[in-house]
C-alpha cells in the first residue's frame, strides 16, 4: 500500500513510518521540519521538504506517490503559539487538512488517519480517559483548530 505521513520527520511521524515500513508498504514523507528533525528520516522513504499549507508542492506529491491512505501528523501544535496568533493555527492546521483532503480527493485517496488531541479538545475535563461523546470545551485556539479539523473529516466522510 502506498501511504503519506505528514509530520513524517517527527517523534511519533517517523516512529509510524518505520512501522508501514516494516509491514512492506511503500512511504512518502511531507514535512517542512519546522518541529521534525531530518536525522528521524529513513533512508527508505521518499521525502519532500514543504509545508501542507503549499497547495503546488501537494499537487506535486500526490501526482507523484499517489498515495492510497494519509497518516496525518503535521500541525501547528504549540498551544502558546496559537493563542499569540490564531490565524496561523487555523492556517495551518485547519487549511493544510483541507488542502490535504482536496488534493487527495483529485488524486484517489482512500483512507485518512487524523491524529488529534483529545485533551486540546475536550479541555479539563471531570472523566479520564474522556470519551468522545463528552462536551467539547476547547481551551484554546489549537483545540479549537483540532475539534475543526474533526468536523472537516466528518463532512468529508
Amino acid at each position: 500500500m502506498r501511504i503519506l505521513v505528514t509530520g513524517g520527520a517527527g517523534f511519533i511521524g517517523s516512529h509510524i513510518v518505520d512501522a508501514y515500513l516494516r509491514l512492506g508498504h511503500t512511504v512518502s514523507i511531507i514535512d517542512n521540519l519546522s518541529s521534525g528533525q531530518e536525522k528521524f528520516i529513513n533512508p527508505a522513504v521518499h521525502f519532500y521538504k514543504a509545508d501542507v499549507i503549499d497547495a503546488v508542492a501537494l499537487t506535486d506529491l500526490f501526482s507523484r506517490e499517489k498515495p492510497e491512505v494519509l497518516n496525518h501528523h503535521a500541525a501547528q501544535m504549540e498551544v502558546r503559539r496559537s493563542v499569540s496568533d490564531p490565524k496561523f493555527d487555523a492556517q495551518v492546521n485547519i487549511l493544510g487538512l483541507l488542502n490535504l483532503m482536496e488534493t487527495g480527493k483529485n488524486y484517489g485517496l482512500k483512507k485518512i488517519i487524523f491524529a488529534s488531541s483529545g485533551g486540546a479538545i475536550y479541555g479539563d475535563a471531570d472523566i479520564l480517559p474522556t470519551p468522545e461523546n463528552y462536551p467539547v470545551r476547547p481551551a484554546s485556539p489549537y483545540g479549537i483548530s483540532k475539534f475543526t479539523c474533526e468536523l472537516y473529516l466528518d463532512f468529508y466522510a
